[in-house]
């Protein structure tokens, strides 16, 4: 019988490019050999030209869909994304709380607060509900630059700036926190993490790369550090390790669409297909 591949639930909004969202997470999901189950928190209308609407779902919805997931299967961990409205993010925070979700493990928040073109997908009830309550019962958040500024209330366009920012978050009772700067000249992440009384941090660092295949890059990263972690991963391999992959499948994204195209989750599926195809008979 084969091997059962940890199962990886992801929470976030549904985006028909698949750019981001929960079919994005679900690739991202499967491309990490783990098995992924979502919770639908809004539906959108958008293209890789942007987002025109969002829809959420109703916080009873999302409540049923998740108590039913962790009463059937065992998670080994948990994603956060889009969250569309205060209600929602109420119903989650009170899923993972205080209901059947208060025990799960590994939960990666990526606190999405705009889309990438700039539409609110997230209200402001929302986001303090999110900081309240979702920031402390996360293992690990995921910030960008902006999100980061907007949680902390702080100027975040530097390293040395992602690192007093990284202090407040742990104020805000952060248990660990990925700072990602995607936009900076050099492609620089910090992780910041509490062990006992101490605050300890390290920094990632890449080259920029020049490339319209970027839709999606958050989802991707906070959905595969979600992944390693279920795979009994440290929290610092699990960040490396996610990075190298957002990293190549933006290297190996493909123009889609109109707008910004979105990086290319399965690109490990084309590399095995080539790998096999080497060296057969014609």
């Amino acid at each position: 019988m084969p091997e059962k591949p940890p199962v990886v639930l992801t929470i976030a909004g549904f985006d028909p490019s698949s750019g981001a969202g929960v079919t994005a997470d679900i690739k991202t999901i499967a491309a990490h050999g783990c098995y992924g189950v979502a919770c639908i928190t809004a539906l959108t209308v958008q293209s890789t030209a942007g987002v025109r609407r969002i829809e959420p779902c109703s916080p009873e919805l999302v409540t049923d869909t998740l108590d039913d997931l962790a009463a059937d299967v065992e998670i080994a961990a948990v994603h956060i994304g889009m969250l569309g409205s205060a209600n929602v993010a109420k119903a989650v925070a009170a899923f993972l709380v205080s209901g059947r979700g208060a025990s799960l493990p590994n939960v990666v928040l990526d606190p999405i607060f705009r889309s990438s073109s700039g539409a609110k997908l997230l209200d402001e009830s929302g986001a303090n509900l999110l900081v309240d309550k979702l920031i402390p019962r996360a293992d690990v958040i995921t910030p960008n630059l902006d999100e980061a500024a907007a949680i902390t209330g702080m100027r975040v366009t530097s390293l040395d700036e992602m690192k007093v920012a990284a202090a407040k978050l742990h104020e805000l009772r952060a248990k660990a926190a990925v700072i990602t700067g995607g936009h900076l000249d050099k492609a620089i992440d910090l992780l910041s993490f509490s062990t006992g009384n101490r605050v300890e941090q390290e920094v990632f660092k890449a080259e920029r790369q020049s490339s319209n295949s970027t839709h999606g890059t958050g989802c991707a990263f906070s959905t595969a550090i979600a992944c390693h972690l279920a795979l009994g991963r440290a929290l610092a391999e699990a960040v490396l390790l996610a990075k190298i992959y957002v990293s190549a499948a933006i290297t190996a994204g493909h123009p889609l669409g109109r707008g910004i195209g979105p990086v290319h989750h399965l690109y490990r599926m084309v590399q095995q297909r080539r790998a096999a195809g080497t060296g057969s008979k014609p």
